[in-house]
């Protein structure tokens, strides 16, 4: 085994990034505060290749200096959109045929990867670090998903909660829809 350079890693060029078919996910970021977090974010959403970032609420966005310290430049490869209100967003998203799924513990849970068939596209909610998803803002999702958890805390970071979730809602996806487009980098 040998670590490959940087030259022998396979990756689209930026230009090409655009162009490219995305994977039928969206992440709602609502009040967010670490903007590392929301930078981690960003890197995470270009390497899952989603569609777009909505960012609701407080949540920082990337003209903020500090953000580039985490994305490493994720910014400019990822669509994204700064909303106020959370609430008209999802609802506009929900009029476009997704489904709202909250990254969040309640009473009525299932794994991301395990997301039903008929449930993409799929728009992820995922919620403040201390105080996750406000309840007027759960009351608008169709479905909650929760990443399991076997030690004795009850919480992930964000943006690892983020970054666990995404990747199964993908292998989920790609298993019920197959890549999108002709896609052979992904495999």
């Amino acid at each position: 085994m040998r670590k490959l350079s940087w030259d022998e890693i396979e990756r689209p060029a930026p230009e090409e990034i655009p162009t490219l078919p995305k994977h039928p996910v969206r992440l709602v970021v609502h009040n967010v505060r670490s903007i590392h977090n929301v930078g981690s974010m960003f890197r995470t959403s270009d390497a899952a290749r989603i569609e777009h970032i909505h960012l609701t609420g407080f949540t920082g966005t990337p003209e903020h200096k500090d953000l580039h310290k985490t994305a490493l430049g994720a910014q400019d490869a990822v669509e994204w959109s700064q909303h106020d209100e959370p609430r008209p967003l999802l609802r506009d998203l929900k009029d476009a045929g997704y489904t709202i799924a909250a990254l969040e513990q309640t009473d009525h849970t299932q794994r991301p990867d395990a997301a039903p068939a008929d449930a993409f596209p799929i728009a992820l909610v995922v919620g403040n670090e201390v105080r996750g998803i406000e309840p007027d803002v759960l009351d608008a999702v169709d479905l909650a998903l929760e990443i399991p958890q076997y030690g004795a805390k009850i919480s992930l970071n964000v943006g690892v909660a983020y970054g666990i979730a995404v990747y199964d809602l993908i292998r989920r996806s790609r298993t019920l829809l197959g890549p999108p487009g002709d896609e052979d980098r992904m495999e």
